[in-house]
């Protein structure tokens, strides 16, 4: 019986694991083919680089203060499931950019995910959506106020220290 017990304990901290997501909460099937999109601007090109390249962007805040931030792209949908799970410290300066192929409402959790996390959801053009504050294990869902094409997660209070608030924008890297 005891044999049982902890193959079974075993057997469901594997699939916790196995399943768990770092990065967008996915609740739905597949997502539909992608349709055609035009030609990409500077701006927009951030979708062709792995996690373990790292890349600058730049918040800029009403006041004009900006602030640089070292960010690995998820732009596969494997990297934006995994997140920042299972890491035990990030960078002050540094942080995971998802990009996703177009604008629509956003949900991520905190699945497997070791340390407090802020996330800002940023529209199609650079301006900031919406900014919430995630901590970790949590598997609450944290929904996008509005559509966003990107997100970019932090150490938990990095936008509030250095005045980054809604409607500020993101000079986004080029890639």
């Amino acid at each position: 019986m005891r044999a049982l017990l902890v193959f079974l304990t075993l057997l469901f901290v594997s699939l916790l694991l196995f399943a768990g997501c770092g990065g967008e909460q996915v609740s739905a099937p597949e997502k539909e083919e992608p349709s055609p999109s035009p030609p990409e601007t500077t701006q927009e090109a951030a979708a062709s680089s792995s996690p373990e390249e790292a890349s600058t962007l730049t918040l800029v805040s009403s006041g004009g203060a900006r602030t640089e931030v070292e960010v690995e792209i998820a732009d596969e949908r494997d990297e934006q499931q995994r997140g920042l799970m299972e890491r035990t410290e990030l960078a002050e300066d540094a942080g995971m950019l998802f990009v996703f192929e177009r604008n629509e409402p956003r949900s991520f959790w905190m699945r497997n995910t070791l340390i407090p996390l802020s996330i800002a959801y940023i529209a199609d053009g650079g301006r900031i959506v919406d900014i919430q504050d995630m901590q970790p294990l949590d598997e609450t869902s944290h929904p996008s106020a509005e559509p966003a094409r990107y997100a970019l997660e932090v150490n938990q209070g990095f936008f509030a220290e250095r005045g980054i608030q809604v409607g500020d924008e993101v000079e986004l890297p080029k890639l």
